[in-house]
């Protein structure tokens, strides 16, 4: 079997249960990186019940699936609450954030154009 050169931090050909891949810390955001590339991030996220992310932009489009819990978040001025199994796209340069009304796991896909 090659190696896996893009991919890190979780085992390979092996089945796993994404949410158990992070625990959640009492009044944190805890983050676990699968990939980083210049067109490609691939990160794992919990938070802690009245934690977030402050509104910030991000120079690719965003792509959150909610695998636990819920959150409230806003694109723009769009604001929503969403919960687990439901996605948000989020352009590149739009302003977004999340607080996590509960404890709270995201899986967050941020792509990138070349160049």
């Amino acid at each position: 079997m090659g190696s896996m050169s893009f991919i890190k931090n979780i085992t390979a050909a092996q089945s796993q249960v994404l949410t158990e891949l992070i625990d959640y810390q009492e009044g944190r955001v805890v983050s676990r990186t699968f990939a980083q590339t210049g067109t490609l991030s691939l990160t794992l996220f919990a938070f802690d019940r009245g934690e977030g992310l402050s509104a910030h932009t991000a120079s690719g489009d965003a792509f959150v699936y909610v695998i636990d819990g819920e959150a409230g978040v806003t694109v723009g001025d769009q604001e929503m609450r969403v919960k687990t199994g439901e996605v948000v796209a989020m352009p590149a340069g739009t302003p977004h954030s999340l607080h996590a009304s509960q404890r709270f796991k995201m899986l967050l896909v941020v792509v990138k154009g070349e160049g």
